[in-house]
């Protein structure tokens, strides 16, 4: 039971830290909503001393000249509730509430699909050890509910 407790809390720190950089991300998203993209953009363009009429640095103006301010407000907000979930997440794992260890499953879960696609199309070092970190968190999760689930059987 000791080792339950340690993978709960060491699967809410992980959660957690994904909670604090989504929120990170967030504000600084937000921080940018009131900027111009465009002029950040270029200004970046500028300080790497790239030519803007070149294929790549054309290509990223223009991607900035897109982004509205309200995509941009609509991106902090998706980035906000993405990190209120995760560190809510956290919460209910660190104090094991059964709550949390569902929506762990079910929110890694979800991701399983996306991972290995992107794995198929663009395989990166990075996606293959995030994909295996996050299938190891699934896998126990299903395993810790299952096991649970036995003992309240054999209990009632």
């Amino acid at each position: 039971m000791e080792s339950t407790h340690r993978n709960l809390k060491a699967i809410a720190m992980l959660e957690a830290s994904k909670g604090v950089l989504a929120l990170i991300v967030a504000f600084g998203i937000h921080l940018f909503a009131d900027r111009s993209l465009l002029d950040i953009a270029e200004a970046l363009v500028r300080h790497t001393h790239l030519n803007p009429a070149s294929h790549f640095p054309s290509i990223f103006l223009h991607a900035a000249s897109d982004y509205s301010n309200i995509k941009l407000s609509l991106l902090a907000l998706g980035a906000l509730a993405y990190s209120i979930m995760r560190l809510a997440e956290a919460y209910g794992l660190w104090k094991a509430r059964a709550w949390a260890e569902w929506l762990s499953l079910f929110s890694g879960g979800i991701y399983i699909p996306l991972e290995i696609r992107s794995m198929m199309t663009h395989p990166t070092m990075l996606g293959v050890v995030l994909f295996l970190i996050n299938l190891a968190v699934v896998l126990y999760m299903a395993r810790l509910l299952m096991m649970k689930r036995r003992s309240e059987k054999m209990q009632g």
